[in-house]
């Protein structure tokens, strides 16, 4: 039997840039695209562990309006995120970042 796969198509960042004063992560994509993600947002969706075990279980925790990004790391396959509200677990995917 064969089994024939299109792999997944590479998309990587050219530039990241934390525009702080209007609390938006701006990533131009290797595709052409730029995307602009509130940091709201961006805490409201961590995929860590314990942020995604309290969506699953329905625990929408509210988040502060104000929250902003205060540091990035790169992480290789992906960005780590520091938020002022002390969170820094979450480890966001390059692919995820994308469909942000």
């Amino acid at each position: 039997m064969t089994i024939s796969a299109t792999p997944a198509k590479s998309i990587t960042p050219l530039v990241i840039h934390n525009i702080a004063a209007a609390a938006l992560l701006e990533i131009r994509w290797s595709d052409g695209t730029i995307s602009h993600l509130h940091h709201r947002d961006l805490r409201q969706a961590c995929p860590c562990a314990w942020c995604r075990a309290a969506r699953l279980r329905g625990d929408i925790r509210e988040i502060d309006p104000d929250v902003r990004v205060t540091a990035i790391n790169a992480m290789g396959y992906g960005l780590q995120l520091v938020f002022n509200d002390g969170h820094d677990r979450g480890i966001y995917p390059w692919i995820y970042l994308n469909t942000l």
